[in-house]
């Protein structure tokens, strides 16, 4: 019984639209004025106890097994959570079952279910051509997702300002697009580093293929353990979600090391403004030892290395709308989906994909630039942003 009462009040108070939520005694409540802009139906009893032990994964696991089921947007439901005063997400009150982090939690991960291993014919359903998994950049509105990708590339490239004949390092390259681009177009000499083998063999391909063997190399280890001599330019693109909260400093301090002084590097990644966060049902399902860094812990850290800031850029609405492209794309291609995974895995990423949507639409993450320079900031860079536009 207490259960219930607790789990009615978590549902009464935590959205900003009108919601419609069946019991599993199949009693319907509405709350909030209006028509019900989503409807839930609570098909098991959720257990208090579970919720205080983890809330983010005991609410995705239930949404996984049809405990929990949403009819409408998933990213409208949890963006409204987010922006509600007195959701259990923001009201000090309902404070206590949010998700406790703790070392018996770190000291786990090797019992938390890892990544699946999708293989690359599931990302090719709904990603672009370029297959990148990263937010793109939407110079207009009626950009499609390869090109909002392709303008990414070259935003983050022209943000360096890069002299011909340059060299530059991209730390985590994917499939290549990136530093590929670079040599191409900006006459750059490049190095790509993964630890992804079938991005390795892909990238070495694709320079072979591009007739680019004299500018372009990848390399298939660590980025903390390459000895070659130091860059001109770095870049990295959604990388230092993934190197963990105790290895941020050990991150940009290694990018310090391979810069030459007055070089120039341009980092990639989501953060927060609000401060750093886990979340526990993303680290178990999507991206195990995921963390995303606060703002000041990231300003933090690059001070901390040697370097400084010349300028950031916040590029939250361009993620959100990525997200909600990746998620029709996705939902477009489910009859193919459905012969590689099983309805669990579908509902396990549809949820992951609009709940990064909501996240980014209400500012409870963010994704930003920092272009950083060794040395006094933008001691070579040009005096205004201007160069960065233009063609």
């Amino acid at each position: 019984m207490l259960d219930n009462m607790i789990f009615k009040q978590l549902m009464k108070h935590s959205f900003t639209i009108p919601v419609e939520v069946t019991y599993p005694n199949g009693k319907t409540e509405k709350y909030g004025n209006g028509a019900p802009q989503v409807k839930i139906k609570v098909n098991e009893k959720i257990p208090v106890k579970d919720l205080l032990r983890n809330a983010s994964i005991t609410l995705g696991e239930a949404y996984m097994d049809k405990k929990i089921e949403v009819s409408g947007s998933l990213q409208v439901l949890i963006n409204s959570a987010y922006e509600s005063a007195n959701s259990f997400l923001n009201n000090n009150k309902f404070k206590r079952f949010l998700p406790k982090q703790s070392h018996s939690e770190e000291s786990s991960k090797n019992d938390v279910q890892s990544h699946y291993d999708l293989g690359n014919d599931f990302y090719k359903l709904w990603l672009d051509k370029t297959m990148t998994y990263s937010c793109a950049y939407f110079e207009k509105p009626d950009d499609s997702l390869e090109e909002a990708q392709m303008n990414k590339v070259h935003h983050i490239l022209k943000k360096l300002d890069p002299k011909p004949g340059s060299s530059l390092l991209d730390i985590g390259c994917g499939w290549g697009t990136l530093m590929l681009t670079a040599a191409r177009e900006y006459n750059m000499n490049v190095v790509g580093i993964t630890l992804s083998e079938e991005q390795y063999n892909a990238v070495k391909q694709r320079i072979k293929d591009e007739g680019l063997e004299d500018q372009a190399e990848v390399l298939l280890e660590d980025y903390r353990e390459l000895d070659h001599l130091p860059f001109d330019y770095i870049t990295s693109v959604g990388m230092f979600e993934h190197v963990g909260e105790e290895n941020l400093g050990e991150y940009f301090n290694t990018i310090s090391r391979y810069l030459k002084s007055n070089g120039v590097a341009l980092i990639h990644g989501i953060t927060r403004q609000q401060g750093g966060a886990y979340n526990g049902w993303i680290n178990k399902y999507i991206f195990p030892g995921g963390y995303v860094p606060g703002l000041n812990e990231n300003l933090t850290h690059i001070i901390e290395s040697g370097m400084q800031v010349a300028d950031i850029e916040m590029l939250r609405r361009h993620y959100q709308r990525t997200l909600e492209m990746w998620t029709d794309n996705f939902h477009k291609v489910l009859p193919e989906v459905r012969k590689m995974h099983d309805e669990r895995f579908i509902r396990m990423w549809d949820l992951y994909l609009q709940a990064c949507a909501a996240s980014f639409e209400s500012g409870n993450i963010d994704v930003i630039q920092y272009l950083i320079s060794k040395g006094p900031s933008a001691r070579t860079l040009p005096m205004t942003r201007g160069y960065m536009y233009k063609d």
